[in-house]
């Protein structure tokens, strides 16, 4: 059984193009899911019926998972049954037919432009550090990239002529983002930084990477979210800042300035509408506040 995992995870890693850390997340599922099937005596997948799934759902609220976090592992448990199944090692498919439990919506958190501009002025540019980080919440609000896609950027992927920036999203698919003129001008302004600094310039000489760390090597995704973190808390903000909350902040405001949904949609790269529009929940709910709050007959 465990052998069909790691199989599967390899699949996924190589042909998926599934961030680190989504590849943790179904790693994490699957072993909690193959430690429920042990302690129920079960020992092959091919004997998991439709039964035994709901009951390790059950097993989930038990737990007190919150109900996106289960609705995570059920679409982990559902896509490794796909695989095995293409594979040829299940005839049938037990997660056929269960529904995928029911979220609660929340919805996204998004900085004000203020906030935004504050923390934008939290790094020290004067140093090479704090030009990269800089930089790094300049593109990330320019573009509303996901994380991922931010850390996978080489130097050759920034088009500074026509102002664009080619991103690798989900799915190994490319899209051209516009990236605007103070993000550009911060990029430069680090790559600038980086080459008249020798101890980077040595540690970096073999690598395409855009962002890097201190070592010279590509930065990660959770360098990334430490390095937002720290800067929230410098800056008086509250917790939770991360470069999701630059995405989703990026989203809300050019839909609060009138961007048509479709485009929001190109830029985030979501494959269907629904995911984007989230966002317009965001943005009904401040109108209403608004009117309830001036309209004399609200």
């Amino acid at each position: 059984m465990q052998n069909h995992i790691d199989r599967y995870l390899a699949h996924i890693e190589h042909n998926r193009n599934f961030s680190q850390q989504t590849l943790r997340a179904y790693r994490n599922d699957l072993h909690q899911y193959l430690a429920f099937l042990h302690a129920e005596g079960c020992g092959s997948f091919g004997d998991v019926n439709r039964l035994l799934l709901r009951k390790f759902l059950a097993f989930q609220k038990k737990q007190a998972y919150s109900k996106t976090t289960i609705a995570r592992k059920f679409v982990s448990i559902r896509s490794f049954y796909k695989f095995l199944c293409r594979e040829g090692v299940l005839e049938f498919n037990p997660v056929e037919g269960i529904r995928t439990p029911k979220q609660s919506k929340t919805l996204p958190e998004f900085m004000s432009v203020t906030d935004v501009e504050k923390l934008l002025n939290t790094p020290d540019s004067n140093m090479t550090s704090g030009a990269r980080d800089t930089a790094i919440m300049e593109v990330l609000y320019s573009t509303g990239m996901r994380v991922s896609e931010l850390a996978g950027l080489d130097v050759s992927d920034v088009d500074f002529t026509d102002g664009v920036v080619k991103v690798k999203g989900k799915g190994k698919k490319e899209r051209l983002l516009p990236i605007g003129s103070h993000a550009l001008n911060a990029v430069q302004m680090y790559i600038d930084k980086r080459n008249a600094d020798a101890l980077v310039r040595i540690a970096s000489r073999n690598t395409r990477a855009l962002f890097l760390n201190n070592r010279g090597g590509r930065l990660t995704e959770r360098s990334v979210a430490r390095m937002l973190e720290k800067y929230a808390k410098m800056a008086g903000m509250s917790a939770g800042i991360s470069p999701h909350t630059f995405r989703h902040s990026f989203a809300t405001h050019l839909l609060d300035r009138g961007a048509d949904l479709r485009s929001v949609q190109e830029l985030l790269g979501h494959a269907n509408l629904s995911t984007t529009q989230i966002y317009t929940h965001i943005t009904t709910e401040r109108l209403r506040q608004v009117y309830n709050k001036a309209h004399p007959r609200a």
